[in-house]
């Protein structure tokens, strides 16, 4: 099992991290935190990188179910999406798979709540 969903595509990196939150709203998720991993590296190392960015995003009625049935559910939380351009030219778009990353949980009331995240991240990728 892959810990994580992956599509690739041929648009521009700027115009799919547009796509990627426009869809993630769509489907219920808030971005919590964004990371600029190229500007990061930049300033802190003073490397080049490509374009990567990390999105942190919570879809707030599945982290309330969650967080109720496992107190520290809140480690493996957000779910992270990244967009990243690859050494060919294109703009690879991955999100966090939770069911796989749930499977260290044994928690019986987590894996129906991570199926329906897979879910709605799937619909993510599926609709950038």
């Amino acid at each position: 099992m892959s810990y994580y969903i992956i599509r690739e595509f041929d648009g521009s990196f700027d115009n799919t991290v547009t796509s990627v939150r426009e869809a993630l709203a769509k489907e219920g998720f808030g971005i919590l935190t964004e990371i600029d991993v190229k500007a990061t590296l930049r300033k802190k190392l003073d490397v080049d990188f490509q374009n990567y960015i990390i999105l942190g995003a919570c879809n707030p009625p599945f982290a309330y179910r969650a967080l109720t049935a496992e107190d520290k559910i809140g480690l493996m939380l957000p779910c992270n999406v990244i967009v990243q351009e690859t050494p060919d030219g294109k703009t690879e778009v991955a999100a966090i798979d939770p069911v796989a990353s749930m499977i260290a949980v044994e928690n019986v009331e987590l894996p129906p709540i991570a199926e329906k995240i897979r879910s709605k991240l799937q619909l993510v990728i599926d609709s950038v």
